[in-house]
């Protein structure tokens, strides 16, 4: 029965590493876009919005996601999707996109603000942290509180 509370917490931090992974890797790979100098013309070619949460008493946020569609200056056409665009960019409209020659499919259309970037990837890794140390803590609590009760088991 110990397992268990060891178990979740583990999956929890794991889970919670890689988010975190997935946070630090957009983050360089906008940093990466806008640092190459290569920018190009897109098209959006469609904008929609996806929700999540709504159930019981929950809010509900909702997400949305823009497609583009662009060509390199090799001439190769490329189509990507990118989430939490402005809402004034409608299908049709063009837009300036960052991207480099060696992924162009992983392009953005945010206009360039690396200290933003940085401190919401600053805040997001702040709050896994919090997770982690959490659970560490929680870990540890419940290995010492019922570990020191195991050696004693008339209560002494």
């Amino acid at each position: 029965m110990d397992f268990i509370f060891y178990a979740v917490p583990g999956l929890i931090m794991a889970v919670t590493i890689l988010m975190a992974a997935k946070v630090v890797r957009r983050s360089l790979e906008l940093r990466s876009a806008w640092n190459s100098g290569l920018t190009a013309e897109a098209r959006c070619l469609r904008s929609y919005t996806t929700t999540s949460g709504g159930g019981g008493d929950t809010s509900v946020s909702t997400t949305l996601h823009h497609v583009y569609e662009f060509a390199t200056r090799e001439g190769r056409s490329v189509r990507f999707e990118e989430a939490n665009g402005p809402s004034t960019i409608v299908e049709g409209d063009i837009v300036t996109v960052h991207y480099t020659a060696q992924h162009p499919e992983k392009a953005t259309a945010h206009a360039p603000s690396p200290v933003k970037a940085a401190a919401g990837t600053i805040g997001f890794l702040v709050f896994f942290g919090v997770i982690i140390a959490f659970c560490v803590g929680f870990m540890i609590t419940y290995h010492e509180v019922f570990q020191a009760n195991d050696a004693f088991p008339d209560g002494f």
